[in-house]
């Protein structure tokens, strides 16, 4: 939607101003640090430069996203993520961060999502509409909840959990994909 292309737009104006850098000087920043995880990328902005958790998030997600995939997937993402769901592409980015941080795992580009697979597919990945990201998942002993929908048995996914934020890969859904990751190993 062009209001999340713009919301991410003026995010990215509003943070650069805040910190008095350009994003080419927050990777400058990010890549000399030499640390690798999100979460450590993330804390070097909060703590450095005084930035906020969602601002510094997001420049993660970008700088991450940079020559980070496959070619293959690259190609994939960049179809999936395109036109109007572009502005959902640091979401995706955010959340296979987060994932990469388990361990080992596979990343099978398809048409419209990503599936994610050890011995078996524990996660999908990929836009629900124009404003959301849907997350399947496999797992079981879990129960449903408001956020953590149950879905029918059958399915590619026993749950689907919606994103409309980065915010939103919070630590329940990244509990939820570790437990998925374990369980599929």
């Amino acid at each position: 939607m062009a209001d999340m292309d713009q919301a991410l737009k003026t995010q990215i104006e509003n943070l650069q101003k805040r910190s008095g850098k350009s994003l080419d000087e927050l990777y400058s920043v990010l890549s000399a640090s030499g640390l690798e995880k999100h979460g450590q990328l993330r804390d070097l902005l909060k703590t450095d430069l005084g930035m906020g958790h969602g601002d510094a998030n997001t420049v993660v997600a970008l700088f991450r996203q940079r020559g980070q995939e496959s070619p293959a997937e690259t190609d994939v993402l960049d179809g999936i993520y395109t036109g109007p769901k572009a502005a959902l592409r640091p979401i995706h980015e955010a959340l296979m961060t987060a994932i990469e941080g388990f361990g080992d795992f596979e990343v099978a580009p398809k048409k419209a999502y990503v599936s994610l697979r050890r011995r078996k597919q524990f996660a999908m990945v990929g836009p629900a509409t124009k404003t959301q990201v849907e997350v399947g998942i496999n797992m079981k002993g879990v129960e449903g909840t408001e956020r953590l929908k149950e879905q029918k048995p059958g399915g590619m996914c026993q749950f689907k959990v919606r994103l409309s934020d980065v915010s939103e890969v919070d630590d329940d859904l990244t509990g939820w994909l570790r437990t998925a990751f374990e369980s599929a190993g």
